[in-house]
C-alpha cells in the first residue's frame, strides 16, 4: 500500500505494543474478523489511523458484553435497534478502532467516549467527547456474495484529513456500503452525518 519496500525493522512498536512507521511518512492499522483482513493507511506527518473490522453473526453473550464495556446509551442502541440487526457490531467496532487508534487494549473499553447520544427521543451515532486534533470516523458495511456480512470502522486523527485508503483482503468480492461519517470536532463535538 505504501509502494515502497520496506522490512520488519522499518517497523517500530509503541510503548503500549501499537506499531508504527519511524519515518512519520504513513500510519496503519490493521483488523481482522473471520476470512477478512482490513488495513488502513494515511499519508501525512501528524496523522494517526485505526480500524476494527468484525464478522456480523449470531454470537453468545452480546448482551453481556454490552453491558459490561458499553455506555447505557450505546446498550440501548445496541440491543433494541432492529434496524439491520449489527447495531452491536457498529458500537463495538468503532470503540475498538478508537482504542487501536491510541493503542490501547479492549480492557480499557469502558473508559472511551460515547459512541451514541439521543437527539430528538431518538438514539443515533455520534462522538460524544470533546478532542484536542480533528478526529473523524467512518463506518462501512462489507457484503459478500455469499451474503457473509463484516462492519468495518476506521478513524483518521490530525488536520488536513482525508479520508483514509481502506483496503480489505479476502477469498471473495465485496461490496462496501458507508453507514456513517462521525466528526469529532475540538470543540463542540459534532454529531454524525448518516448516509443513505
Amino acid at each position: 500500500m505504501t509502494e515502497r519496500p520496506f522490512s520488519d525493522s522499518d517497523i517500530m512498536l509503541e510503548e503500549n505494543g501499537r506499531p508504527y512507521f519511524p519515518d512519520g511518512k504513513e500510519d496503519f492499522n490493521i483488523s481482522h474478523s473471520g476470512a477478512l483482513t482490513a488495513v488502513s493507511l494515511v499519508s501525512g506527518k501528524k496523522l494517526r489511523t485505526g480500524c476494527d473490522v468484525e464478522l456480523v453473526k449470531p454470537r453468545a453473550g452480546t448482551i453481556k458484553i454490552a453491558e459490561e464495556f458499553f455506555t447505557a446509551q450505546e446498550r440501548d442502541y445496541a440491543i433494541a435497534s432492529e434496524k439491520n440487526r449489527s447495531a452491536f457490531f457498529e458500537v463495538w467496532t468503532l470503540k475498538e478502532c478508537y482504542l487501536k487508534l491510541r493503542g490501547l487494549t479492549v480492557l480499557e473499553m469502558k473508559h472511551t467516549p460515547s459512541f451514541v447520544s439521543e437527539k430528538e427521543g431518538c438514539l443515533h451515532l455520534a462522538f460524544n467527547a470533546a478532542t484536542d486534533k480533528p478526529l473523524t470516523f467512518y463506518l462501512y458495511e462489507l457484503k459478500d456474495t455469499a451474503n457473509e456480512r463484516y462492519i468495518l470502522a476506521a478513524a483518521i486523527e490530525g488536520t488536513e484529513q482525508l479520508p483514509p485508503e481502506i483496503r480489505w483482503y479476502s477469498q471473495s468480492t465485496l461490496h462496501a456500503r458507508s453507514i456513517a461519517e462521525i466528526k469529532a470536532a475540538i470543540s463542540p463535538a459534532e454529531t454524525v452525518s448518516p448516509n443513505s
